[in-house]
């Protein structure tokens, strides 16, 4: 009988274990839940710094041979540093590069052949596919246009 009382802990010593339990859950709890929300404001404040640092450095790129021989009024996607852009053969054989993150919201606008204007899907801005001036909708400036030089059968976009 004496041996079955030394393992029944004392009525105290429980409600301590529980009560240091509850702290390190809630305090478990209450630090995920800081990261939920920190990161995420985190990477929004960082995350403009980033990507103008990364797009600044790339001068120029060179495009894939297959650049070269896009068909007239198609167009094709590709990155300019972190920022995706893309490159527009017209049907007057005028190629134009522009990037391909709409000046609203950043959602990635493409090339509508048929239209021939450049769309973003999310709010519905327009924007002219020679100029890349903004035409309609909720954008609030043009987007940026880059220097397209073709040569020997490469297609070089740098910054205008």
């Amino acid at each position: 009988m004496s041996e079955d009382k030394k393992n029944v802990p004392n009525p105290g010593e429980v409600d301590q274990d529980r009560r240091t339990f509850l702290k390190l859950a809630a305090g478990a709890v209450g630090v995920g839940y800081a990261g939920l929300v920190g990161y995420p404001v985190y990477r929004y404040v960082a995350s403009p710094v980033e990507d103008a640092a990364a797009v600044g450095a790339v001068k120029e790129v060179t495009l894939a041979p297959e650049a070269a021989s896009l068909p007239k009024n198609a167009s094709m996607m590709f990155k300019f540093g972190s920022q995706p852009a893309m490159l527009i053969h017209h049907d007057d054989d005028t190629w134009t590069a522009l990037t391909a993150v709409c000046t609203h919201l950043g959602c990635t606008a493409g090339y509508d052949p048929v239209k021939k204007h450049i769309f973003c899907p999310c709010h519905g801005g327009t924007y002219d596919a020679h100029t890349g001036a903004n035409v309609a909708g909720p954008p609030p400036k043009p987007l940026d246009k880059f220097a397209v030089k073709i040569a020997e059968g490469k297609v070089v976009v740098s910054r205008a």
